[in-house]
């Protein structure tokens, strides 16, 4: 049975409302907790690219990643759960592991579920709630992994798109 209902969250999934790019984080994190996302990666056999500035390189240790130079490119981890949904893994503090997913692939019941999927796996693996903020509203999330339901809830009032 799926966590979420698309006709109950589809409000929440319109990039005209959201913005397009809405960030998802897994707050009170550690280096040790951006590890196991990484070793999680490659034990579910998810393709992924990792990249620094515009180089493409093996996937590197958390702690390397996260200790890297304050003006050394940009690193991003590139994850593909499945061939149509990607997650932008960045790596921006130790305190918090951080992505972001377009919304325009996420519409319909099948893409909610394999959202919902991730989110689950990372929170389940992490034991901590995984959160989703709209585009630019850090702090409001609206849908979410709540660790202690084992479950992906609704966080805020769904409103009519």
């Amino acid at each position: 049975m799926a966590d979420l209902l698309w006709d109950d969250v589809s409000c929440f999934f319109d990039p005209d409302l959201m913005g397009s790019l809405p960030d998802v984080r897994v707050p009170g994190a550690s280096v040790d907790d951006w590890q196991t996302v990484l070793d999680l990666v490659v034990e579910r056999g998810w393709r992924c690219r990792f990249t620094e500035g515009e180089r493409v390189l093996p996937v590197p240790r958390a702690e390397a990643v996260l200790s890297r130079q304050a003006d050394a490119e940009y690193p991003e981890l590139r994850v593909w759960p499945t061939a149509d949904v990607l997650a932008i893994f960045r790596f921006g503090a130790d305190d918090e592991v951080d992505f972001d997913v377009d919304l325009r692939e996420l519409q319909g019941q099948e893409r909610l579920d394999v959202f919902c999927e991730l989110l689950r796996v990372i929170g389940r693996r992490l034991g901590k709630p995984v959160l989703t903020d709209p585009e630019g509203a850090y702090g409001h999330p609206v849908i979410g992994f709540d660790a202690e339901a084992d479950r992906v809830v609704v966080l805020a009032e769904p409103w009519i798109s």
